[in-house]
């Protein structure tokens, strides 16, 4: 006779190193986030003064007002009260999270600034020229930049909100946005952030290149900031929530289609639900399968189809989420979902 008590204890102690491994894979993968996130914008976007929304638009922006103030450090002024709002308003355990990701973010922004000049004049001008002494300098290639530290910013902010954690800033008012007011985390940062760079442009004004240059208008860098809000957007949301390209399928056939069947539970190593139908003109009955795959499995499974019944009526249309067995587990009723 089995002895429950010592089963469950032994699937405890064999559960549970699973359980920390996921703990250190979690933050681990919020410093990896962070330091991507820190990355795009030392290397990227602070040298060429693109403000793409946020926090650190806003920080960019009052470092050219004050030059011997880090972006970095800035951000620490942003980010304090917005960390608060964090932990009333989006619970506990992501506000420990955030706290970490937030404080780390700018520590790594200014560090990495101080190691990539070579002098405090450089360090205090973001002078492009003298980044990494000069190889990293992309000032005739300003949409290149902009895309690629756009990119880059996405896949860090991405990894992070992955994470149940946020970097603060924009990222905390979207989350916001989204538990109270349903609004997509990717479209609530894309709406923050496209604010903040349009009361920059009223504010400041100031742009790409100088000012008194009249083939490079103040007015170009806000047009350069909501290519890289657009482009950091779709990257955040990308990396939040995968291409998306798993397909549905709906397979009626006027036959019984066990090869159909033993494929899919056999080959495929999947299941689908066999649902009774009838048409609607002819009144007889008809088998109606029901099935989600990879869109890597939509040609094979069409080369099936074709084998059982040539006849056969088929939909395939994009699944945009699939919960399940040998899927996604479905969401927590408290877990914030960012998309």
């Amino acid at each position: 006779m089995i002895d429950m008590e010592k089963l469950s204890y032994k699937l405890k102690q064999y559960c549970r190193p699973a359980s920390h491994f996921g703990w250190w894979v979690s933050w681990g993968g919020i410093l990896m986030g962070c330091t991507i996130l820190a990355a795009g914008f030392v290397f990227f976007i602070n040298p060429y003064n693109i403000v793409p929304g946020g926090v650190y638009g806003a920080s960019i922006v009052l470092h050219n007002l004050f030059p011997s103030i880090q972006v970095g450090t800035f951000g620490y002024m942003f980010d304090v009260p917005l960390l608060i709002l964090s932990v009333i308003l989006l619970g506990a355990k992501l506000g420990s999270r955030t706290l970490v990701a937030a404080l780390i973010t700018p520590l790594l922004m200014n560090g990495m600034s101080r190691w990539a000049y070579p002098t405090q004049e450089a360090l205090q001008q973001l002078d492009p020229t003298k980044l990494l002494g000069g190889a990293m300098d992309m000032t005739s290639h300003l949409m290149l930049t902009c895309i690629i530290g756009a990119a880059i910013i996405g896949i860090g902010s991405g990894l992070v909100v992955r994470n149940q954690a946020t970097t603060g800033g924009s990222d905390i008012i979207a989350m916001i946005l989204q538990k109270y007011f349903h609004i997509r985390f990717s479209n609530a940062i894309l709406f923050v952030d496209a604010v903040v760079v349009c009361f920059g442009l009223l504010v400041i004004g100031f742009g790409v290149g100088n000012a008194d240059d009249a083939s490079q208008p103040s007015w170009y860098l806000s047009l350069y900031s909501l290519i890289s809000i657009f482009v950091i957007s779709r990257v955040v949301a990308y990396v939040i929530n995968g291409a998306k390209e798993d397909k549905l399928l709906f397979v009626i056939s006027d036959k019984e289609m066990t090869e159909l069947h033993r494929f899919i539970l056999k080959d495929l190593d999947r299941t689908a639900t066999c649902i009774k139908s009838s048409g609607l003109y002819t009144g007889a009955e008809k088998e109606m399968l029901f099935l989600v795959v990879s869109h890597k499995e939509v040609t094979s499974v069409k080369h099936k189809i074709k084998e059982a019944d040539p006849r056969a009526f088929v939909v395939v249309t994009d699944a945009y989420d699939t919960f399940g067995e040998g899927w996604k587990q479905l969401p927590s009723k408290d877990e914030l979902q960012p998309e």
